[in-house]
């Protein structure tokens, strides 16, 4: 499709709906940073970028962009890493990072409304000081909570508590027109309708962009335990996790990590781990109301780990124990990032009672394609990263083999009847995995979903399924 070419104009218009200039950034103003986004290589540069303070500035720029056909995408903290907030057809990028206030607590309906912008860990540390709780729990803490609900990311907590999708009551969205729409509200129940609120959750940016969330928030549990569980081998500490996941005492989390990873990660963080000298590791982490009900939940989790083999159970049960451990953990993507010199990464989902036959996929795969892979993941909902490290291969060679290892997993994750991401989103670096993936008819719908709300494809284009 042909996109008008972003001129002096359109420069102009925008000066006039963004008063302040210092909020517009063009030609070489623009940082580097809003070309890329935190892990994928697919590299472009919008022609402008405009730091909207209102729903108002985002609607009065959409209707302009969609009547003279110039591209728009959207754009939070561009913590993703899969493409999905880089401009691959330039024009205007639109950054929420200062639409970052709380709206409304409100205490009777156990809901928060937010801007876009708000960080997840502001978000997070607001709620718990009113003694609320926002469950999802994504490791990269410093993305926003717009990000989040555009990638419907999930984080480690899933396993108990659910993804962003299941906190999200309500939606105020600017459409490509520039139209004001509010999808949801403050009700609990809805059967009212097309769910299109459901629908913008996990969009990517390419159906509407978010300029207000209501979120369901539930109260504060009063204690969390943490059990890191070392096991000889990998093998032995994912086949325990169906077991776990089979018994009556469900954890908020359940991570596995590597010994390699968490070298890693001690390296990256000039600190020492709890343990580090087992081969494979599970964290559980509890969560309740009493230190009497989460030990009761723990103690038959803990009997399973040890009649499979596990070395010990380490009980962290201080404040100062559980961040040393999941510091650690939330490090493990930057510590194997700062071990190679170029990364990318798988971000499958299968279904927890495969979990075991993936992982062991994954790490035997070095030996076939002939290049380190590296892998974590939150076991107990069968989402897995792996990450393909580059080292010192030429690029002739690390495409080669990259290419062949994300081939092989995404092939191994449709035999064991998973899908492409559950968690990261599809972008543009994963929509190749996407389209193989997935039956033609589908396909045809989702072009469909999105020539309904952006008939002109001027939002976000390529991500996802796009050509």
């Amino acid at each position: 499709m042909g996109y008008k070419r972003f001129d002096e104009k359109d420069l102009e218009f925008i000066y006039c709906v963004i008063g302040d200039h210092e909020r517009v950034l063009y030609g070489e103003n623009i940082n580097e940073e809003y070309s890329h986004d935190e892990l994928s290589d697919t590299v472009s540069y919008p022609d402008v970028v405009v730091k909207v303070t209102s729903t108002e500035e985002v609607s009065k720029i959409m209707k302009y962009a969609y009547d003279n056909n110039i591209p728009v995408t959207p754009r939070g903290s561009g913590t993703g890493l899969v493409g999905a907030s880089v401009p691959m057809e330039k024009g205007i990028m639109i950054d929420t990072s200062l639409m970052n206030h709380v709206l409304e607590l409100d205490e009777e309906n156990l809901t928060i409304t937010v801007e876009p912008g708000v960080l997840l860990m502001e978000l997070a540390a607001y709620v718990e000081e009113k003694d609320f709780f926002y469950p999802p729990d994504p490791g990269e803490k410093s993305a926003t909570i717009g990000g989040n609900i555009s990638t419907n990311a999930g984080g480690m907590r899933a396993v108990k508590y659910g993804v962003t999708r299941d906190y999200v009551r309500g939606l105020e969205v600017v459409l490509p027109n520039g139209t004001v729409v509010n999808l949801g509200g403050k009700v609990v129940k809805n059967s009212t309708g097309y769910a299109l609120k459901d629908l913008m959750i996990g969009s990517e940016g390419t159906l509407g962009i978010i300029t207000k969330a209501t979120l369901k928030l539930l109260p504060l549990p009063k204690k969390a335990i943490s059990l890191l569980i070392p096991f000889p081998s990998l093998e032995r500490a994912i086949r325990t996790v169906p077991l776990i996941v089979k018994s009556k005492s469900i954890p908020t989390a359940i991570e596995f990590m590597q010994r390699e990873v968490i070298l890693d990660a001690e390296k990256y963080l000039g600190r020492k781990f709890p343990d580090s000298s087992a081969d494979a590791y599970l964290l559980l982490k509890f969560d309740g109301n009493s230190t009497e009900e989460i030990e009761n939940a723990y103690d038959n989790v803990a009997k399973i780990c040890l009649e499979q083999g596990a070395l010990d159970i380490f009980i962290s049960d201080t404040s100062e124990r559980e961040e040393s451990i999941w510091k650690a953990r939330g490090a493990f993507l930057e510590a194997i990032k700062g071990s190679t010199t170029y990364m990318d990464e798988v971000d499958v989902v299968v279904p927890r009672n495969r979990v075991n036959d993936m992982v062991e996929y994954i790490h035997n795969l070095y030996k076939e394609v002939d290049v380190r892979i590296k892998s974590f993941g939150h076991a107990g909902d069968g989402n897995l990263h792996a990450y393909i490290l580059r080292d010192n291969l030429s690029e002739e060679e690390w495409n080669k083999k990259m290419k062949d290892a994300m081939e092989k997993i995404y092939g191994k994750a449709r035999e064991l009847e998973g899908q492409v991401s559950g968690e990261h989103g599809v972008g543009y670096a994963k929509k190749e995995y996407l389209l193989k993936s997935m039956d033609p008819a589908l396909i045809e719908i989702m072009a469909g979903i999105k020539k309904a709300f952006d008939p002109k494809n001027i939002l976000n284009p390529h991500k996802i399924f796009q050509e």
